[in-house]
């Protein structure tokens, strides 16, 4: 463990070791994989979550990703604590970026409390952060919340469309079986400019769609899964200037090491299946995608972190404090 791991800023949440496919999970990282020739980014990441026997703090994490050719995150909240934690922690951490929002699987919660607009109202608060450069995630999701969350998450979605065309921030989509309801609500209210789908997950007719709106796809490392057939049709329809790539850490291992922790450190690996599953030198995609990153979410030189990298956070702070 690193020795950065006593302190409560590195991480506030803890993922569940569940089973996955009836299997204990391999709870070691994934070793590091070659180094990119050509440097990219992680459009989306969660380091404020804690996974594996032996968890890697966000900064042994970041540490790990720039020696692969890594150039930065974008740390991506959820609900308000995590949301904080990520604007705190790209104020004062160079490498990366941070994206604020309540989850559509939040909202209900939040709704359910009576504290919903209270939060939404944060989150536009935290939107005029130095380096936070995106409103995410947000969206619907029909897997997780039934009939009876809809209401609030789609109060929630269109309110957090709002805040980004307010603060002309991009916006990152979670969208989970409800593609037709994210899309309808997105060109009723009128999407950001720099819209994208985090860990898209429609096929080749839907990343159609995408494109003709100039809306943005990020892959994750499920692409690789043996299952995703329609993620790698939607890949090789979307035009190369719209193609962004993510981890969703420590979430969609890909493979061949699926189930175990993730990390920033293996977009090298999601990156080269996506080169080669489209003919690609893969150095040629990382120098697009690089770009297509920055486009989206500027330079991550363009603010400087807080007073050199000193930040309230340096301070043992109780992470519960901060819900």
């Amino acid at each position: 463990m690193s020795e950065h791991a006593g302190d409560p800023s590195n991480y506030i949440r803890k993922r569940e070791s569940r089973a996955e496919h009836g299997q204990t999970r391999d709870l070691s990282y994934p070793p590091l994989p070659p180094s990119l020739v050509v440097p990219c980014y992680d459009n989306h990441t969660h380091l404020e979550i804690a996974d594996g026997n032996d968890p890697l703090d966000y900064l042994q994490q970041l540490d790990m990703a720039s020696s692969v050719g890594i150039r930065g995150v974008v740390q991506v909240g959820g609900d308000l604590e995590t949301s904080r934690w990520s604007a705190e922690m790209a104020a004062r951490e160079p490498r990366m970026l941070a994206a604020v929002a309540i989850h559509p699987n939040e909202a209900p919660a939040y709704a359910a409390a009576g504290t919903l607009d209270a939060a939404i109202a944060e989150i536009d608060e935290l939107a005029a952060r130095p380096r936070v450069r995106a409103i995410g995630e947000t969206g619907l999701d029909y897997f997780r919340t039934g009939e009876e969350g809809r209401p609030a998450q789609h109060h929630s979605f269109e309110a957090h469309i709002a805040i980004a065309n307010k603060h002309d921030l991009a916006m990152q989509i979670h969208d989970r079986e409800a593609h037709d309801d994210v899309i309808e609500t997105l060109l009723r209210v009128g999407a950001p400019e720099r819209t994208v789908f985090h860990c898209f997950s429609g096929d080749a007719a839907m990343a159609r769609i995408c494109a003709d709106n100039g809306w943005y796809l990020s892959f994750a490392g499920n692409i690789t899964f043996k299952n995703a057939s329609n993620l790698r049709e939607a890949l090789e329809v979307i035009p190369r200037d719209r193609i962004l790539v993510e981890t969703d850490a420590p979430f969609l291992t890909p493979l061949p090491h699926r189930g175990r922790p993730n990390s920033p450190y293996l977009i090298p690996v999601t990156l080269r299946f996506m080169a080669e599953h489209l003919g690609t030198d893969v150095a040629m995609l990382a120098a697009q995608v690089s770009s297509n990153t920055e486009l989206v979410y500027g330079s991550w030189d363009a603010e400087p972190v807080a007073n050199g990298g000193a930040s309230p956070w340096d301070e043992a702070i109780d992470p519960s404090e901060l819900a």
